[in-house]
C-alpha cells in the first residue's frame, strides 16, 4: 500500500525557446489540474453483431495540464516563469507556438516531458485577494521522460 503524496511537491517547468535545454521554473503556484482525457477522440463501432451495446476505438490520445497561482513580482520585476509565458509563447504562432514543459514530483527521479502548446490563463482579483495567474498545456504528441540531473 502506497503513501499519499503532498500536491505542492510537483515541480513545474517550460523550456525557453531561445535556450534549448534551458528550463525556467514556473512558481507561485496554488493548484494544478491534469486531465488525461483531454481531447480524446474515439470512433463508434457498433455493429448489429453488438446485441445492442456500444462499443468504441480510441481513435487520438490527449491531455492538458492546468496551473494556477498568484501573479507575481519583485521590486517590479516579474516571476521569469510567468513573464516567459504571459509575454514570449503566448505570441507565438504556427509551428513556433509548440514548445517543450516538464513536470514531476519531488520524490521522482524522472521527468515527464511535453511538446505542447500554450493557453495563458485569466488574471484577476477582488478586493481583499491576491492578483490570480494561470496557465494550460495542451499535450501534442507523445509524452517523453528525462532523468532529473542534480547540479551541485
Amino acid at each position: 500500500m502506497g503513501r499519499p503524496i503532498d500536491a505542492r511537491g510537483w515541480v513545474f517547468e517550460v523550456e525557453d525557446h531561445a535556450t534549448p535545454n534551458t528550463f525556467i521554473p514556473l512558481r507561485n503556484l496554488t493548484s494544478w489540474t491534469h486531465n488525461p482525457g483531454e481531447s480524446e477522440e474515439t470512433a463508434d463501432t457498433t455493429t448489429f453483431d453488438s446485441n445492442g451495446y456500444y462499443e468504441q476505438d480510441v481513435m487520438q490520445r490527449g491531455a492538458t495540464i492546468e496551473v494556477s497561482g498568484l501573479y507575481a513580482q519583485t521590486d517590479g520585476t516579474r516571476d521569469p516563469g510567468q513573464l516567459y509565458i504571459d509575454e514570449t509563447w503566448a505570441y507565438l504562432l504556427g509551428e513556433d507556438s509548440r514548445g517543450r514543459m516538464r513536470y514531476r514530483h519531488t520524490t521522482q527521479t524522472e521527468w515527464t516531458v511535453w511538446e505542447c502548446t500554450v493557453t495563458p490563463g485569466e488574471q484577476g482579483g477582488e478586493t481583499n485577494a491576491k492578483t490570480s495567474w494561470g496557465a494550460t498545456f495542451t499535450r501534442c504528441g507523445a509524452p517523453t521522460t528525462a532523468a532529473v540531473v542534480v547540479t551541485p
